[in-house]
């Protein structure tokens, strides 16, 4: 389970990354080449769309980080967590939860996003 975890860990380091070649890096090593990331906002394939959906996210709501909102709950090669969009230490504007495939590899494959708590107009 503390694999898992610090995959997760290291998929929200992804999203607060805001040097685009570290970001890079970090994908590269948590997700498969070909990964499939979809929410109600994004559908995207690939590294390079994950990381233009990052940076789009970064520009909307600059300032806050992505942490994660409690344990991590896995089986198999499935992981459900959910996490918070905030300011640093602060409550969070925005709360999902993401359910990733992992990949024999142990890179994420495949993520599908929920939003619970989105504010008016974003």
């Amino acid at each position: 389970m503390s694999d898992v975890t610090e995959l997760v860990q290291r998929y929200l380091t992804a999203w607060n990354e805001t040097d685009a070649d570290a970001r890079r890096a970090v994908l590269a090593d948590v997700f498969a080449e070909d990964a499939v990331y979809t929410d109600p906002l994004a559908s995207v394939q690939g590294r390079d769309g994950l990381d233009a959906t990052i940076a789009a996210v970064q520009a909307q709501f600059g300032g806050l980080v992505f942490s994660l909102g409690g344990a991590v709950d896995a089986h198999h090669d499935i992981a459900r967590f959910t996490w918070h969009l905030g300011p640093e230490g602060g409550e969070p504007v925005v709360i999902g939860f993401d359910v990733a495939v992992i990949g024999a590899d142990g890179r994420i494959r495949q993520v599908l996003g929920f939003l619970d708590r989105v504010p008016a107009g974003a």
